[in-house]
């Protein structure tokens, strides 16, 4: 398994497109309407909290990983975006992206990964775009987007939208991305489609947008004597 498909079986690719509506105007199209809203969303967004639940699902054994825990965002300013994950069912686990490099960390063991994302960094900055305060012009850029069609999550009313990568570095990793965006505004949940059948799915809740998160909150405090390793 790549850092990169850990990071997304880890923190569900901790990607949601997070945003409040803010009275948007009409729009020729469904489609055009999301587009209006994340744009309104965009200038507004500074962070949130969430719960969060994440299944990853390996189509060769056919085989469903559930975990459910908490999520914390802070946009510290544009292409800066900071994400702390902690997993607490059934497992405790923790993940921290932000700053050029990924951490993990499992109290149960008392073990800690790292990753620096280096050359991979603007592969990550592009998803952490698509998950935080993008826009319409940015998605356009970056993504072949379509309507899926309207759905309900968790009995809210929600539009799924459909993102292609256009570069082939992104299109290597992640073939398709869905996104349901509530009729409120925020997206309530995410599909990661990686390749041969394997996705992760990402569902959030209790959603709280532009908190007040310091900075400390989104690090790891790591106990003595914690083993280290590489994420691979």
């Amino acid at each position: 398994m790549t850092w990169f498909r850990t990071l997304f079986v880890l923190s569900g690719a901790q990607l949601a497109l997070a945003a409040a509506v803010f009275g948007a105007p009409a729009a020729d199209t469904p489609l055009d309407a999301v587009m209006v809203r994340l744009d309104q969303a965009s200038a507004g967004f500074k962070g949130l909290t969430a719960d969060i639940r994440k299944m990853s699902h390996t189509d060769v054994v056919n085989v469903d990983d559930a975990e459910s825990g908490t999520i914390m965002v802070k946009r510290v300013k544009p292409h800066d975006t900071r994400i702390r994950i902690d997993l607490t069912n059934p497992n405790r686990k923790s993940v921290t992206i932000g700053g050029g490099k990924a951490q993990v960390f499992y109290p149960q063991s008392n073990e800690a990964q790292e990753v620096d994302l280096g050359k991979n960094r603007g592969v990550v900055d592009q998803f952490m775009l698509l998950g935080f305060g993008s826009n319409s012009a940015e998605l356009k850029s970056a993504y072949k987007v379509t309507l899926g069609g309207a759905d309900s999550i968790n009995g809210e009313k929600a539009t799924r939208i459909l993102l292609v990568p256009t570069d082939p570095e992104i299109l290597a990793r992640v073939k398709q991305c869905e996104l349901w965006i509530s009729d409120k505004g925020w997206t309530v949940q995410q599909k990661f489609h990686t390749g041969g059948g394997d996705y992760v799915l990402s569902t959030y809740s209790h959603m709280n947008f532009n908190p007040n998160i310091a900075d400390k909150d989104l690090k790891l405090e790591l106990p003595k004597g914690v083993k280290f390793g590489k994420l691979k």
